[in-house]
């Protein structure tokens, strides 16, 4: 039983069958068959296969989950007993936006792997957010409001976002001095998650302004949003931790500078059950003191 849910762990992991045969040392063939005898046992298709590509159905999801889990607490008990316990070892998943990713979370983790060479970081970057609950992903960056109930979190750093813009711009267009004059700016939207992107926040939890606004610019990449800004384009809401060091090179400036804005503090974020293994724990950790080393 627990070969197969160590098999699958790996399947679930990987892009298609021959990464699979090529991590476990066997053929294509072998590995098919045995998918397809797992498959048999459960009486379910866990997997959709085609000649590319691996997708995992809604059981196979489920499956997935729950074998990266038991895979996890399977491999600190055995450190425990075998006493090498001082060591992290084993893989962890991460998901992440593209920018926070790129900018921060990529080079810590690849910090902490030198710091703990028997630890294997898997990190996926993506525009789309990952529902964590049901998901072969150890640890997921968020930004913003945790919603889901059934997860942890541990606040990474604190974070709010603000809006800028370039001194060009600003001194092209005027400096607004009210929500009321964003009517008449190019605000620069920023596609992100499932939200309202063109509702911008101001104030605190309990006591929000939300004004609507609009412009001829709008991206799901926040990398490029923002360079648009920097170019004179418009205005942009924007993370402190993307946009703060622009803004102490000069190259933006920030509007509404004693206006409160609602926190969109970085969370890493994981099943609330079972228990994060130690490795886990060590590598959450590790972000939020490298973070706080990163963003000052």
């Amino acid at each position: 039983m627990s070969d197969e849910i160590g098999f699958f762990d790996v399947v679930a992991r990987s892009a298609s069958l021959t990464e699979v045969g090529r991590e476990l040392g066997v053929s294509v063939s072998s590995v098919s068959k045995r998918l397809a005898r797992l498959e048999k046992r459960l009486g379910v298709r866990l997997v959709q296969r085609s000649t590319r590509r691996l997708t995992l159905t809604a059981e196979g999801e489920r499956y997935a989950a729950g074998a990266a889990t038991i895979t996890a607490q399977l491999a600190e008990l055995e450190e425990s007993i075998t006493g090498n316990y001082s060591e992290l070892r084993g893989p962890i998943r991460v998901h992440s936006s593209v920018g926070l990713g790129r900018a921060h979370i990529g080079p810590l983790l690849a910090e902490f792997v030198d710091r703990n060479p028997l630890v294997q970081v898997d990190v996926e970057l993506s525009a789309k957010p990952v529902v964590v609950a049901g998901a072969p992903v150890d640890i997921a960056i968020k930004v913003g409001t945790l919603r889901d109930s059934r997860l942890a979190a541990k606040t990474l750093h604190p974070n709010r976002r603000v809006v800028c813009a370039s001194p060009e711009y600003l001194r092209n267009n005027g400096t607004p001095r009210t929500f009321k004059d964003l009517e008449q700016h190019n605000c620069i939207v920023l596609r992100q998650d499932e939200g309202d992107f063109a509702l911008w926040r101001f104030g605190r939890e309990g006591d929000e302004t939300s004004v609507r606004v609009s412009g001829s610019l709008i991206s799901n990449d926040g990398d490029v949003t923002t360079q648009w800004c920097v170019d004179g384009h418009g205005l942009l809401m924007r993370s402190m931790w993307h946009v703060a060091p622009l803004i102490e090179q000069g190259l933006l400036t920030h509007v509404f500078p004693d206006v409160d804005t609602p926190s969109a503090d970085i969370h890493a974020v994981y099943s609330a059950t079972p228990d994060p293994t130690r490795r886990v724990r060590a590598a959450v950790a590790y972000l939020r003191d490298g973070l706080a080393a990163r963003l000052r």
